[in-house]
C-alpha cells in the first residue's frame, strides 16, 4: 500500500495517533476505604472504512452544511454518540443534493474499544432509516478514499413513458417523449479511455487535471408498463464535478436527435462545456460502488 500520508492533499486525516483514556484504579485503604489513583492506558487509533447506502431525498449532498442536514453530518453525529469521540468521516465520493447512493465509501479513525465491523451495526442502530451502513471494516492507517487508486460506477435513470409514475419520483429523471437509445448508445464509444473533459464539469471546477478515464459507457434498457428504464452505467477511475450528470444529459439530447452522435469526439476535444447537453436532474443519479 503507498503512502499517502507525503501528499499535500493529504489534509482531511491525521496520521494515526495514541489515545490516552484516564480509567480509575480502585484500591483499599486500611481503614477500608477506597481510594482512587488516574494511570493512562494508551490506544492506538485504528482506521475505519464503512460502506454506506443512502437515499438522498432530503440531504444537501454528502459534504457537511451548516445548518443543513447532509449525510457526512448524520455521520458525525451518529459516531460522537456511540465513541464520545469528535470524529469527521471522509467521503470517497461527496455526492450533490438528491444523488443517492448504494457503494459509497468513508473512513474515519478512532480511539473506540468497539470492533471494526461491529461498527455497521452500532451505526445502523443510531442513523436515519435513510441511511444504511452496508459494512465496516478495519483499513491500514494510510488508505485514503479519494487518493487511493478505483473504479467507480455510476447509473443514471431515465423513466421513459407518457405519465410519471410515483414511486420513481425521487429516483429516476422523468421524460414523456421518444428517445433514440441506438443513437445514445452509438455515442458512447467517443467517450471510453482517457480525456480531457473539461467541457463536461460545471464552471468553477477547480481541480488539478480535467483528465480523467472512462472504462465503460453503456445505455440499458428494460420495459415496464406502458414505457421503459433507460439505465446510463458508467465506470471510470475518477469524475469532475457534475460529469456524470451532464454526460447523461448529453445522452438524452442525442436521444432526443438534438446532438448527432457522430459529432461526439469533436465536442470532447473541443473542451468547450456550451457544446454538451444540460447537467440531468440530480434525483437520476446513483453511485453503484467504488472498487479499490
Amino acid at each position: 500500500m503507498p503512502d499517502y500520508s507525503s501528499r499535500k492533499d493529504f489534509t482531511s486525516i491525521s496520521p494515526p495517533v495514541q489515545c490516552r483514556n484516564e480509567v480509575k484504579d480502585e484500591r483499599k485503604t486500611k481503614k477500608g476505604k477506597s481510594r482512587y489513583s488516574a494511570w493512562n492506558l494508551v490506544q492506538i487509533m485504528k482506521r475505519v472504512k464503512l460502506i454506506v447506502a443512502y437515499d438522498g431525498t432530503a440531504y444537501h449532498g454528502w459534504q457537511l452544511q451548516p445548518e443543513a442536514p447532509t449525510i457526512e453530518g448524520e455521520l458525525n453525529k451518529a459516531l460522537l454518540v456511540i465513541t464520545g469521540e469528535e470524529i469527521k468521516v471522509t467521503g470517497a465520493s461527496r455526492t450533490d443534493a438528491g444523488v443517492h447512493a448504494l457503494g459509497n465509501v468513508a473512513v474515519f479513525d478512532t480511539c473506540s474499544r468497539i470492533p471494526a465491523e461491529k461498527f455497521s451495526y452500532a451505526l445502523n442502530q443510531k442513523l436515519p432509516a435513510d441511511i444504511v451502513i452496508q459494512h465496516s471494516e478495519q483499513v491500514p492507517a494510510d488508505f485514503h478514499p479519494r487518493h487511493c487508486e478505483c473504479c467507480k460506477t455510476y447509473e443514471y435513470t431515465i423513466l421513459n413513458r407518457k405519465f410519471p409514475l410515483p414511486g420513481y419520483r425521487n429516483t429516476a429523471h422523468f421524460y414523456y417523449g421518444n428517445l433514440d437509445t441506438g443513437s445514445m448508445r452509438k455515442a458512447c464509444k467517443a467517450f471510453t479511455g482517457e480525456h480531457d473533459f473539461a467541457g463536461f464539469c460545471s464552471s468553477g471546477t477547480q481541480v488539478q487535471s480535467t483528465l480523467r478515464t472512462i472504462y465503460n459507457l453503456e445505455v440499458l434498457e428494460r420495459a415496464i408498463d406502458k414505457g421503459r428504464i433507460i439505465t446510463i452505467r458508467v465506470q471510470g477511475n475518477g469524475f469532475l464535478y457534475n460529469m456524470v450528470r451532464i454526460i447523461a444529459g448529453t445522452l438524452i439530447e442525442i436521444g432526443k436527435g438534438k446532438i448527432n452522435p457522430e459529432d461526439m469526439e469533436e465536442i470532447i476535444d473541443s473542451c468547450d462545456r456550451t457544446r454538451a447537453g444540460a447537467t440531468a436532474p440530480a434525483c437520476g443519479l446513483k453511485l453503484i460502488e467504488i472498487l479499490y
